[in-house]
């Protein structure tokens, strides 16, 4: 039930895939600017454990 976001640098539709068969909640390709990344995370973050809600 903890929801698993993948980030990787491959945007490849067969690592999509394999990824959503192991039930990966999202799947983002990482950015190569430091601060990019960071914004990214705060706002994983934020979805995950303000936005949504999820079952218990």
């Amino acid at each position: 039930m903890i929801p698993v976001v993948i980030m990787t640098t491959s945007a490849a539709d067969e690592e999509i895939l394999k990824f959503d068969a192991l039930s990966a909640r999202c799947y983002i390709t990482k950015l190569i600017d430091f601060s990019q990344v960071a914004k990214l995370v705060r706002w994983i973050e934020d979805w995950w454990l303000v936005v949504v809600t999820v079952p218990k």
